[in-house]
């Protein structure tokens, strides 16, 4: 494992805990030899740059930092690292990508340099990205990046019939499902899939038991049907019903039971995707995973507004002409206008393929 592999292995283990902050890892090498390693902490705590060096002691002078994004030279919740760095006496940083932020993008490497740090950019870029891919659309825009994921058979059906969809996908596909909402800022669901399942929506570790930290639940309900007995209300966490036109009862008795009402209503009677994900975003909720079912599927990629793709495909023949699948919503006319997805890559789960892939836009 090389030294940014190294970075980028730490970076990972903040993923989850430290939003709307990047994940980022940091390696202190002196001699060739790891004297100092660190990640991004929870908001408010120390960056990976300044943990690696707190750890790394006096043996940074002189050593070459690992850094996964560029450090930053701004005074934000937390000192600039820049500095730090500086002090420290390190000769050479070496970081995977720059940081898209608009009060960083460049600003701290200029800042290095001038201080006689050299500074060199680009190794291990494409998996350092992915690791930032929801903070660098956040951080620039203002809107959540969007992950859209769903299990299905090999014909593209998610349930049969009679809507038993329980389990398509191996057990080792679903563990890794919990993984992806357990990084994600929210979780959500159509009102249709919350009814059917009465999901809890919690990220739970191997042993079923919820994590410390969950994703906010987000229930698409333009008339507010989510019964307040539904199990997600009594899970920890938080959960906000997304409505449109709902009667006035309905929202109140959602928020007795402890849900946090958003109207976000459409020319059409439907909630409002965008105006939903731009005001989760200004919550910081800076990625947003997006479970079903196909009507909301549907409409999300109708819209444009679907960023990454993560597809568990089962060798399993379902069939059914009325069996649903897992895009509804008006599709594309033509071939020509189908979603096309670029950087695919393919994992095998178990007996699942799962596709990975990025929307071209």
């Amino acid at each position: 494992m090389s030294h940014m592999e190294r970075a980028l292995e730490m970076a990972r283990r903040a993923i989850g805990t430290v939003s709307p902050n990047p994940a980022v890892g940091a390696v202190v090498v002196s001699e060739g030899v790891v004297v100092g390693e660190g990640n991004t902490q929870p908001p408010g705590g120390l960056h990976a740059e300044v943990e690696a060096l707190r750890r790394a002691g006096s043996r940074a002078a002189g050593a070459v930092m690992y850094t996964t994004l560029e450090p930053h030279a701004h005074h934000g919740r937390t000192p600039p690292c820049t500095q730090a760095i500086i002090d420290a006496g390190i000769a050479e940083v070496r970081s995977a990508v720059t940081d898209p932020n608009p009060r960083v993008n460049g600003a701290g490497f200029a800042r290095l340099r001038d201080a006689g740090v050299t500074v060199r950019v680009g190794e291990c870029a494409e998996h350092a990205h992915e690791l930032i891919e929801a903070y660098a659309k956040h951080v620039v825009t203002g809107l959540p990046f969007v992950t859209a994921k769903f299990a299905s058979s090999l014909d593209g059906k998610i349930a049969t019939t009679t809507g038993d969809s329980r389990w398509i996908t191996s057990a080792e596909a679903r563990a890794y499902a919990h993984d992806l909402r357990a990084a994600s800022d929210a979780v959500v669901v159509g009102i249709g899939t919350a009814l059917a399942d009465d999901p809890q929506l919690t990220a739970r570790d191997e042993h079923g038991k919820p994590l410390a930290r969950q994703p906010t639940r987000v229930v698409l309900d333009s008339r507010a049907r989510l019964p307040t007995t539904a199990r997600m209300l009594a899970e920890p966490g938080d959960t906000v019903v997304a409505v449109a036109r709902a009667p006035d009862a309905r929202r109140r008795a959602l928020e007795r039971a402890g849900a946090r009402v958003v109207q976000a209503p459409s020319a059409d009677g439907a909630v409002d995707l965008g105006a939903l994900l731009a005001e989760l975003g200004r919550g910081d909720t800076t990625g947003v995973l997006v479970e079903g079912g196909g009507v909301l599927l549907g409409s999300l990629f109708d819209a444009g507004l679907v960023d990454k793709v993560v597809a568990f495909v089962a060798p399993t023949i379902i069939g059914g002409a009325e069996a649903p699948s897992s895009v509804a919503g008006a599709g594309a006319q033509r071939i020509a206008d189908a979603v096309r997805l670029s950087r695919v890559r393919t994992l095998h789960l178990g007996r699942d393929v799962t596709i990975v892939g990025y929307c071209e836009k």
